[in-house]
């Protein structure tokens, strides 16, 4: 049995949620994810917790084409977080059937990230929600080694940690630290490629992030070594977003040739 995958918004973030299960399920994806709070102050979001007839149709397209919603994104821990802000989205996330909530921390006093990463994870609880703590270069969790301390820290069952492979790469985190991973904490895992040269600033990397990833197998991460450190059946988010070569082929065919990469990477181990 091989992994089901997921299309990440950002590798098609100009489509709407309904948008985005219809792309899924015309390029093969069993699952979508959804970004319904911005990664940045006015940045591209789909707030369906304020757009019902969005909602509504989300919810029509899912029953139509069988596609799930698989994570919803983002949470940032911050010095000033509270959770009580967050429970419309619990209650959308619920409505989808989603699984996962992708969490970043940004707070840099680390005792009341944890304190409230642990409160994140009780009020997500009663909806079916984990929280996937992903360890990025430029944040407060800027590594492998600090996002296992976290969750060790927390200690609460829907918590998790989000390997994504750019970031395992650009934050330097070891192979023996994702043999360290609790299976229990690995919902779901995100693939692309990059090249041997990483980008010197923290600019540089956020730009190469969110604008400039390649297809698995075009780069210089190890992604087969990535993936044999996992558990084989581990849900993929394949999150691919490059401005300049969707614009060329248009984000169909670099759906398409995103999860054909994906497999031709996770399938054959």
């Amino acid at each position: 049995m091989h992994a089901s995958y997921s299309l990440a918004q950002l590798t098609a973030l100009s489509f709407s949620p309904p948008e985005l299960i219809d792309l899924a399920a015309r390029t093969g994806y069993d699952q979508a994810g959804m970004r319904l709070l911005p990664v940045t102050p006015g940045a591209v979001a789909y707030s369906l917790m304020d757009d019902k007839p969005m909602l509504r149709e989300t919810l029509a397209r899912m029953n139509d084409t069988g596609v799930r919603v698989f994570d919803l994104e983002l949470i940032r821990l911050d010095a000033q977080f509270d959770v009580q802000r967050y429970l419309p989205f619990f209650e959308v996330g619920a409505q989808l059937g989603a699984k996962a909530v992708l969490v970043a921390g940004d707070d840099p006093e680390q005792g009341r990230m944890i304190e409230h990463y642990a409160q994140l994870c009780d009020a997500m609880q009663p909806f079916g929600l984990t929280a996937d703590l992903e360890f990025m270069p430029w944040t407060a969790v800027n590594d492998l080694t600090s996002a296992l301390h976290i969750v060790e820290q927390a200690d609460r069952a829907n918590a998790g940690i989000l390997v994504d492979a750019l970031h395992f790469d650009r934050s330097a985190s070891r192979f023996e630290d994702l043999q360290r991973i609790p299976a229990q904490w690995l919902h779901y895992v995100q693939i692309c490629d990059g090249p041997a040269l990483r980008p010197a600033t923290h600019e540089g990397l956020i730009h190469a992030a969110r604008c400039e990833r390649l297809l698995p197998g075009e780069g210089d991460i190890d992604l087969a070594r990535i993936w044999r450190s996992l558990p084989a059946e581990v849900p993929v988010s394949v999150e691919i977003p490059h401005d300049i070569r969707v614009a060329q082929v248009g984000v169909e065919a670099w759906a398409r040739q995103a999860l054909a990469a994906a497999k031709a990477i996770i399938e054959p181990l």
